[in-house]
């Protein structure tokens, strides 16, 4: 799983100089932080609408294809930020085994969403 993803983060990476005229990442790096996060705001929500969808055919295509777009944007966001993939997956390493409300108390900025 996680090469796929690495794969696509490289190529994430190779792209953020190129002409922003034929490259999305470009186009989205060269429009900034906000945009970034604008696009991973906006794909979040097309995921949950596809989630409620009640064709249950349908949900699984529009989930599967909303998550990619998710994905890819988030993605897009930590090459901008210089995290790679491998630290997201040190992370979730670090929290195996662990209670998520355990995990969440330990954290230093804990709000208790």
């Amino acid at each position: 799983m996680s090469d796929a993803l690495q794969q696509l983060y490289e190529t994430i990476q190779s792209r953020h100089s190129d002409d922003p005229a034929v490259s999305y990442v470009a186009s989205l790096e060269q429009a900034g932080l906000d945009k970034i996060l604008e696009k991973i705001g906006e794909e979040a929500i097309e995921l949950i609408l596809a989630a409620k969808t009640i064709d249950p055919q349908l949900q699984a295509k529009s989930v599967i294809s909303e998550t990619a777009d998710l994905w890819f944007h988030t993605l897009v966001l930590l090459a901008h930020n210089g995290v790679s993939p491998d630290d997201v997956f040190s992370e979730l390493k670090r929290r195996e085994g662990k209670s998520g409300i355990e995990e969440k108390r330990s954290r230093p900025n804990n709000n208790e969403e």
